[in-house]
């Protein structure tokens, strides 16, 4: 009898635990925890820097800022990988080749953040995960550029073009000569340069590394030129990089010399 009623409940528990597992909902993916119940679509809505600033508002406490970092991070990343996905399920993505080469800059880009904060105080470890996040822009930036490339223009009409203006008669010409223009002083002219974007961001490189040591300033010297001097980048990129590696190495008491990327 013992074994007849071994065999039944054995025969049976199954049902009941299949029973009772289904009418159980199964679990909702809540938002993770250090994203205050945020999805990391709301969370990437936010610069970095509006988002670390709710954060630690939010959750305050002596790591609230390197886990609004962190967190942040993640979600950058989380939206490059299916980006990258995306792309390469739908034969659009980089070459094999394209993607190697983009991997060794950005191992460059990443050697030099490491030897630049080589020296880096513990009391400013935040440094170090600020340079991490923002660092990802390169590889964001990457897959961006050939989702652009294949995607699809939109089928637009053309607006129909307007009817040429009567011809007006031309003004006489002024032929009063015009004055010779004041000799350049050397303070103009250095303005002139620094208002292009990539020579300001060269300048103010070369003047971060002239104020280090000379075995750190070499150091660093042949460190990024294996991010420049080897990688065959655009300009957008090249002057994104400028501004990466001067963030990396300005003083976080001196004012930014740009904006945080993102």
């Amino acid at each position: 009898m013992r074994f007849v009623a071994a065999l039944v409940l054995t025969a049976t528990v199954p049902g009941i635990v299949a029973a009772h597992s289904q009418s159980q909902p199964r679990p909702s993916r809540q938002p993770a925890a250090d994203r205050l119940g945020m999805t990391c679509a709301q969370v990437l809505q936010m610069t970095s820097s509006d988002w670390i600033a709710k954060f630690t508002a939010d959750s305050p406490g002596a790591d609230a800022k390197l886990r609004s970092i962190r967190a942040y991070g993640r979600c950058y990343d989380e939206r490059t990988d299916r980006l990258a996905a995306s792309l390469s399920r739908g034969g659009r993505g980089p070459a094999r080749a394209v993607r190697a080469d983009f991997t060794k800059l950005d191992s460059a880009l990443k050697d030099f953040t490491t030897k630049a904060l080589a020296d880096t105080a513990p009391a400013d470890s935040a440094k170090s995960v600020y340079a991490a996040l923002y660092e990802k822009q390169f590889r964001y930036a990457f897959y961006q550029e050939y989702e652009a490339r294949t995607a699809k223009p939109a089928n637009r009409l053309s607006p129909a073009k307007k009817p040429p203006a009567p011809a007006t008669p031309s003004p006489k010409p002024d032929l009063t000569p015009a004055p010779p223009p004041p000799a350049a002083s050397s303070s103009a002219a250095a303005a002139r340069s620094d208002a292009d974007p990539m020579t300001a961001a060269k300048n103010r490189f070369g003047r971060l590394l002239d104020a280090l040591p000379e075995d750190k300033m070499r150091e660093l010297h042949r460190s990024f030129g294996e991010v420049i001097g080897t990688h065959t980048i655009n300009e957008g990129t090249r002057l994104a990089v400028y501004r990466y590696v001067i963030f990396v190495l300005e003083p976080s008491t001196e004012k930014p010399f740009s904006e945080p990327p993102f």
